[in-house]
């Protein structure tokens, strides 16, 4: 009956709704720095199976297919896209960059609760106490915190993490701190609380922590920033074809009622 064409084009319009949102969200993040963009995974739904494949014929010999009839589809998940972003040299003493494998890790309150979030953004500045936070609408403080000396008038951040600053009267660089990194098994499987921070799951594992250049991490590079690894070219195909096969699943709808109809029709002949 036409029933299952609806529910199957109505499920198929749902998944591409959320489909369009992700990508949507995608392009509104092309220039967040730090940003890493998502995909949406499908699945098919179960089948309904009006003659199981291999069942013997009249002359006992095995049909070569049955008779299944899909029910439609549904997300399995939105998967996340670890890709290195673009580099935005910059001035800033305190733009960091990762160069390999690894995240920042910043101290945040998340639904009431402090937890330790993971970021590739690396555009830090200093609040009012000489602490390094992220440059986001939170200020989150950089874990293990580290403080510049309100008198420096020099910051250098080494490949491994290690903070030197140059204070008046000093001719060498003296180290204030020492930035971590963390990585984890799986990072797709990190959930994503907004601000360009991610939160620990148990589909990510535990973080590993360490300095950067050690314990497979990276090392990072002063002066620089990791932009978002959104494809505008990528993302508006998919748009575009997201709205079509949209239109489609919606002549689907039509044409199943219009067969409805008919049917409805059939008594009055």
């Amino acid at each position: 009956m036409a029933i299952i064409a609806l529910h199957s084009a109505a499920s198929g319009m749902k998944a591409l709704d959320t489909k369009l949102d992700v990508t949507a969200n995608n392009l509104a993040n092309i220039n967040t720095t730090g940003f890493k963009s998502s995909r949406v995974n499908f699945e098919d739904l179960l089948y309904l199976v009006k003659r199981e494949p291999g069942v013997p014929n009249a002359d006992d010999e095995p049909i070569p297919h049955g008779i299944q009839v899909g029910l439609g589809v549904q997300v399995s998940g939105t998967q996340l896209n670890f890709q290195p972003g673009s580099v935005d040299p910059t001035d800033n003493q305190l733009d960091l960059r990762i160069d390999g494998p690894g995240l920042f890790q910043v101290r945040v309150i998340h639904d009431g609760d402090p937890i330790v979030g993971y970021t590739r953004a690396g555009n830090f500045t200093m609040n009012s106490e000489g602490t390094l936070v992220l440059g986001n609408t939170l200020g989150t403080p950089m874990e293990p915190p580290i403080t510049i000396p309100t008198d420096a008038i020099d910051i250098a951040i080494g490949s491994n993490g290690e903070v030197r600053v140059r204070q008046p009267g000093s001719p060498t660089l003296n180290t204030v701190g020492q930035i971590q990194l963390a990585r984890f098994v799986n990072p797709e499987g990190l959930r994503q609380i907004g601000t360009t921070l991610f939160a620990e799951t148990d589909a990510s594992g535990p973080p590993v922590t360490g300095d950067p250049q050690s314990d497979g991490l990276g090392s990072l590079q002063q002066a620089q920033l990791e932009m978002s690894n959104v494809e505008p070219v990528r993302e508006l195909i998919s748009l575009i074809t997201t709205q079509r096969a949209f239109e489609l699943n919606s002549q689907s709808i039509q044409s199943a009622d219009q067969s409805l109809q008919v049917v409805s029709n059939l008594r009055r002949f």
